[in-house]
């Protein structure tokens, strides 16, 4: 009987690390114990990439999307101003005579006679005060209409973008707490959309990381966290998301000073579809240890309507908690 050749042994998959760890994607120098926040509570991961290729990492489209409304018509207004400016510019590069005023206005301004030609000339207003001549400032004045054509294409289709861009406005409580539930206690949070448009079929995810020993080496491991409801098919008013934490929690038999020494922090991962939109919306946050109060409850933000039995909420008291035992 021959024996078998190596091919024919089975040959054992290593287990990476990785794997062990679950760590979500964050990688291997996270799993080795790095104490700092890994998603901000704005819902952006805590990270920083250099070395990066300046022209392959620029995308201008995404950077219009993503800021704020105010760098945005901070940007369209900077740039409306600086494309009129260099067209100026080339106006008075073409000579004294390229633009002539039937007015006479801007007499010895010829930068601001330029620039509102241009601006003119840009916005397609034309009132005739201030005319063109010869061939450089006409070969100006058929460029600068085709640039015009151009941005305020560009310049719509970033516009409407931004408008149709579906996100998710949720509002998380300042603070997540160790409640009383039922004969045991509970990791809470309370949640409720931010915005007058419906969420339906929100679900969400809520994990665990804290830094533990494994060979005299801090790892950073990931727990998911079993919750009393991972879905809910009306997202109407508010959600109270809660870990109940029995035997089988990873967070049973944890004081506040484990969870402080352990830099734990609980991550949560929200998804849901804007009915108006029809489309799928996503959030984020997170709660660091020192952001979890124990031994509180929180308060009632309910309101009722006697004479017409409405029910409604105040989202003013999302965040108000009471203390229940110190």
């Amino acid at each position: 009987m021959t024996s078998p050749t190596l091919t024919d042994q089975p040959v054992p998959v290593p287990r990476s690390s990785e794997e062990e760890f679950k760590d979500l994607g964050f990688g291997t120098e996270v799993a080795r114990g790095v104490r700092q926040r890994l998603l901000n509570r704005n819902g952006s991961f805590n990270v920083i990439r250099e070395g990066l290729n300046p022209l392959s990492a620029l995308s201008l489209y995404h950077w219009l999307l993503t800021i704020s409304w105010p760098k945005f018509l901070g940007f369209i207004t900077g740039s409306y101003i600086a494309v009129n400016a260099l067209f100026a510019i080339a106006f008075l590069l073409c000579g004294p005579d390229a633009l002539q005023s039937s007015s006479g206005s801007f007499a010895g301004q010829p930068f601001y006679r330029a620039f509102f030609f241009s601006v003119d000339t840009f916005a397609t207003i034309g009132y005739g005060n201030i005319i063109p001549v010869g061939v450089a400032s006409n070969t100006l004045v058929t460029i600068e209409a085709l640039v015009n054509i151009l941005g305020i294409a560009l310049a719509t289709g970033v516009i409407f973008s931004r408008f149709s861009r579906p996100s998710a406005r949720i509002v998380y409580s300042r603070n997540a707490i160790i409640a009383p539930y039922r004969d045991k206690t509970a990791l809470e949070f309370r949640i409720a959309n931010g915005r007058s448009s419906q969420l339906i079929d929100v679900q969400i995810q809520v994990i665990l990381t804290k830094l533990e020993q494994v060979d005299g080496t801090p790892v950073r491991k990931f727990y998911d966290l079993d919750l009393e409801r991972h879905r809910v098919v009306f997202f109407a008013l508010s959600w109270t998301v809660v870990h109940p934490i029995d035997v089988t929690s990873p967070m049973w038999g944890l004081t506040r000073k484990d969870l402080l020494d352990a830099d734990s922090e609980v991550l949560i991962l929200l998804t849901g579809t804007d009915e108006t939109l029809s489309q799928t919306v996503h959030s984020r946050s997170s709660y660091k240890s020192d952001e979890i109060v124990w031994g509180a409850k929180f308060a009632n933000m309910f309101m009722r309507t006697e004479a017409a039995g409405i029910i409604g909420m105040n989202l003013s008291r999302i965040h108000d908690i009471e203390i229940v035992y110190a």
